[in-house]
């Protein structure tokens, strides 16, 4: 498939872009049955997990993994039917919660609120080995890596089936950017845009990831800056505070005609070379036909290479995944040339190149410091420091 061409012919993963939207006539029959039907509690995750399989984001999910795509995709990446898949998208409770679910009946699905927000069509419930999970998914066993907490804190019975989201709300703090997949593909499609590079990102947008978007830019139509609002680690900026960061940004140093802002439901698994995957496949059903993959993508603590996320796409045969990914070194301020580069464009040493991090930053601004005009644009710095409440120097 030559992805160069129309957005049109830039297929969802698997061919079709599942919708798992009520429409009014099952969201009543279901509102009929609610009080009747046993319930399941989802967390924050789950919920997002839920959300992102009915509005077509993880196509062609159409629900919970049955055990038959639950192993291959823990063991090889790759779904029952052989589509390329990279991490787990599974329903996991107590003995004592699935003890009495029976195979065939509808559950109800709450948000942590006990509201009902979904159904799920029971197919199975099987146990799995979360120690097998953790090493092959996360690549470490250790309980302080935060997505294999998660696994080890969730219960030891995954439920499988199709679900339904009752209806879908506005996102309640970002509603104007919550641009589901068929309205991204829409845009695309109105904007003339054939070729559209996707984004990922969960930190406050630095003058590296400016760098790097704009190389993309320059060989593509469009950017899907495409941010993370889902559940996150505790010390992550929080996601308003990010999404002011972006839209100041866009303002000042972006053509906005050629970039769109919009919101990733999904929750960070922090899976690094897994979720490198696992997130291009996600833009892929967005409409994109490139995914940039830079320095630890999706990375926690020093688990994973610098560049472990671009080799894993390596181990899938060309084409295969249908969208391509864009690999970037790390990018660094260069006092020699006065601009960003990387190694391959610098002439300067180590002595002459800043570089900082996501986690370098956040350890600044917790102790009162802004980061320097090398490393954020001085409105994004600013925007740090009122939400940090950092006095900020006139």
């Amino acid at each position: 498939m030559n992805l160069s061409h129309h957005p049109d012919n830039i297929a969802p993963h698997g061919g079709t872009l599942i919708n798992r939207i009520c429409s009014p006539e099952q969201k009543a029959e279901f509102l009929d049955k609610a009080d009747h039907l046993p319930r399941i509690q989802l967390d924050e995750r789950a919920l997002s997990d839920l959300e992102m399989i009915a509005i077509g984001g993880f196509s062609p999910l159409t629900g919970f993994m049955p055990k038959a795509d639950y192993e291959p995709v823990v063991n090889e990446m790759h779904l029952a039917n052989g589509l390329p898949w990279a991490i787990p998208v599974t329903l996991s409770v107590t003995e004592e919660e699935a003890a009495p679910l029976k195979e065939g009946m509808l559950v109800r699905l709450d948000n942590p609120q006990g509201q009902f927000v979904g159904v799920l069509h029971l197919t199975e419930k099987y146990p799995y080995d979360k120690l097998h999970e953790a090493l092959h998914v996360y690549r470490t066993n250790e309980e302080k890596h935060p997505g294999v907490k998660v696994v080890y804190n969730q219960g030891n019975i995954n439920l499988a089936g199709d679900v339904w989201l009752l209806q879908r709300n506005p996102h309640p703090y970002f509603p104007t950017y919550q641009i589901d997949p068929a309205e991204s593909r829409a845009l695309f499609r109105d904007k003339g845009w054939k070729t559209i590079v996707g984004f990922q990102t969960r930190n406050p947008i630095h003058r590296a990831h400016e760098y790097i978007q704009k190389c993309a830019l320059e060989t593509v139509d469009g950017l899907f800056l495409h941010p993370l609002v889902g559940a996150t680690k505790e010390d992550d900026i929080p996601a308003d505070v990010r999404m002011r960061c972006y839209e100041i940004l866009l303002e000042h140093y972006f053509p906005l005609d050629r970039v769109i802002l919009a919101i990733n439901p999904a929750a960070m698994r922090y899976a690094g070379p897994r979720e490198a995957i696992f997130h291009a496949l996600v833009r892929k059903n967005y409409g994109c036909t490139h995914f940039i993959v830079g320095r630890d993508h999706a990375g926690v603590g020093d688990y994973y290479g610098t560049y472990d996320a671009q080799y894993i796409f390596d181990e899938f045969a060309p084409g295969e995944l249908g969208i391509e990914p864009m690999k970037f070194e790390h990018a660094f301020y260069c006092k020699r040339t006065g601009q960003m580069a990387t190694t391959k464009t610098s002439p300067s040493g180590p002595e002459d190149r800043v570089h900082l991090s996501g986690t370098k930053v956040r350890e600044m601004l917790r102790r009162g410091e802004l980061p320097p005009p090398e490393f954020s644009r001085p409105e994004v710095a600013a925007e740090l420091a009122r939400a940090m409440r950092i006095p900020v120097e006139v």
